[in-house]
């Protein structure tokens, strides 16, 4: 006896499958955004925490270099074009982030009197704040290979 049977996606699925950007060097690009993201969340958190009164333009920074990192390491993960497409358009807003409070913490440098994750274009971070949107635009702007549709039972 032969049953025929049919999938139904669930409600607002899509029809085409979504597009890996976890492979090859977008793994590696995943991993550095999550160890950002980790690492300026509880730094931020314990800044404004603990010390907000002293710098809190820098540490209110830090916080928002915090949220940028986690929404890209989410998209990254979350494949498709549209996450692909938010994830770039992110790291365009980081590079002018890091790029802006680098540039600022240099002409006005008593605004800063602790360190952020994007001050002077993220030297304590050894460059990698303004390394990493660079790399993931590169990434996320390479051409996509769609994988052949699969065949409909």
């Amino acid at each position: 006896m032969t049953e025929n049977r049919t999938a139904i996606a669930p409600a607002g699925a899509s029809k085409t499958p979504r597009s890996r950007l976890v492979q090859g060097p977008g793994l590696l690009l995943v991993w550095l955004y999550g160890v950002m993201s980790v690492g300026s969340v509880s730094r931020s958190a314990y800044q404004i925490l603990t010390e907000f009164d002293r710098a809190p333009l820098a540490y209110s920074l830090s916080a928002v270099a915090a949220v940028v990192y986690a929404f890209i390491t989410y998209t990254l993960v979350r494949g498709g074009e549209r996450a692909r497409r938010a994830a770039l358009a992110c790291c365009a807003a980081e590079l002018a982030g890091v790029l802006i409070v680098g540039t600022w913490t240099l002409l006005e440098p008593s605004l800063f009197p602790d360190d952020t994750v994007w001050t002077t274009y993220g030297m304590g971070y050894v460059f990698i704040p303004v390394l990493l949107p660079v790399t993931g635009m590169l990434w996320l702007r390479r051409p996509r290979i769609s994988p052949p549709p699969r065949p409909v039972p």
